[in-house]
């Protein structure tokens, strides 16, 4: 009786050996691509990195970055941008997810159609909007002139008041899809009963998404804000496509401006992009950090 206990823990004991086999390549790709370079980055800020040597130059880069014009300026595009997009995409998206679930007309053909430009890359979707947004030849402008508004024809993305409006519309018109889908899957998923019993209260479209589908599918559209929050203060791809940051550094945002410091501009400094890097990751996370904290403490308040 006393050696039960004792080949029962045997019985319980974790296969180590099985488990570190399963997560080693895990996190050996892990360490690899995601924590050393991340490491290596915050060393470097603190460093002047050239071709063939370091040199420590502590808190200089922090310095100069502080008074970096252009810097700013894609910090203020980039959190436009951030905080635009994502509540344009949510709520056309939202809107559309509705339509859908209240089974309009041609709802299939909608739902695909609505969905298919997330399939598309950066680099498809930056190509195609450089031509629709072409100052001579673009369905944009040819749509304008066709209708008797031709002076309302622009050099969309070659005018510095209008090149990152256009940007953002491009990425909402991207994303919207997405965002539909996922709230059109919280819409199916809502109580049929709650759903009966307000039609039964004679409450309308209006009422049931105000008092009803909202209050449902707010942790949804909450989650869906901070994906597209994130998404939007890490966007390159379309930027580098169309327009590089162009006219003026009007569409300039951080993670272009760390690439061209990193590999266009002659100073051959890896220290200095790596300071921004540091920086712009530090402020990403206290924001998203921050938005998580406040959005579920407004829940316990409100439940």
């Amino acid at each position: 009786m006393g050696e039960a206990p004792a080949h029962r823990d045997d019985g319980l004991r974790k296969p180590w050996g099985t488990i570190v086999a399963f997560l080693l390549p895990a996190v050996t790709i892990y360490v690899a691509l995601t924590a050393y370079p991340a490491v290596r980055t915050l060393w470097n800020s603190f460093h002047k990195v050239l071709p063939r040597r370091d040199e420590y130059v502590g808190l200089a880069n922090y310095v100069e970055l502080a008074g970096d014009e252009i810097f700013w300026k894609a910090v203020r595009n980039t959190i436009v941008w951030a905080c635009t997009s994502p509540l344009v995409e949510v709520s056309v998206a939202m809107l559309l997810a509705l339509a859908l679930y209240a089974k309009v007309p041609g709802a299939r053909f909608f739902r695909v159609a609505w969905f298919t430009p997330v399939l598309m890359s950066y680099v498809v979707v930056g190509i195609l909007w450089l031509w629709i947004y072409n100052y001579d030849w673009g369905p944009v402008n040819a749509a304008l002139r066709a209708l008797g508004l031709g002076a309302l024809a622009h050099p969309w993305l070659g005018d510095p008041a209008t090149a990152l409006p256009s940007l953002i519309f491009v990425t909402s018109w991207m994303w919207t899809g997405f965002n539909m889908v996922v709230l059109l899957a919280a819409l199916h998923s809502l109580p049929r009963e709650v759903i009966e019993a307000a039609e039964l209260d004679n409450c309308g479209w209006g009422g049931k998404l105000v008092f009803v589908i909202l209050p449902l599918t707010r942790a949804t559209v909450l989650n869906l804000i901070v994906l597209s929050f994130i998404g939007k203060m890490k966007i390159f791809d379309l930027v580098w496509i169309t327009t590089k940051g162009n006219p003026l550094w009007a569409t300039e945002t951080v993670s272009t401006y760390v690439y061209k410091r990193a590999f266009e501009w002659t100073t051959f400094d890896l220290g200095y992009p790596s300071t921004i890097a540091t920086v712009w990751f530090v402020i990403v996370l206290t924001t998203v950090l921050a938005m998580t904290w406040a959005f579920r403490r407004r829940e316990k308040l409100e439940f």
